[in-house]
């Protein structure tokens, strides 16, 4: 990973590091590319961020949820076809 310094004449930039303090951002390119600024300092603050997410907190709960379990050869199988 390389770590890039912010010059602080960017405010577009800051501003968005700003918000990114309070929430986790998605940044949408116009080509659809999509990335995440989050912060990093605080591990428990990145875990109270997650269990935010709702859409994300569904799937695990759908997830753990579930009985039905594949094999390692049937997963390979399956990536073949």
């Amino acid at each position: 990973m390389k770590i890039i310094q912010v010059s602080e004449d960017s405010t577009t930039l800051a501003a968005l590091l700003e918000a990114a303090q309070h929430e986790n951002l998605i940044l949408r390119t116009a080509d659809g590319l999509e990335f995440i600024l989050a912060e990093l300092d605080d591990f428990d603050r990145e875990i109270e961020l997650t269990r935010q997410n709702e859409e994300l907190m569904d799937f695990l709960n759908r997830r753990a949820e579930a009985t039905q379990t594949v094999s390692a050869a049937e997963a390979r199988a399956r990536l073949l076809d």
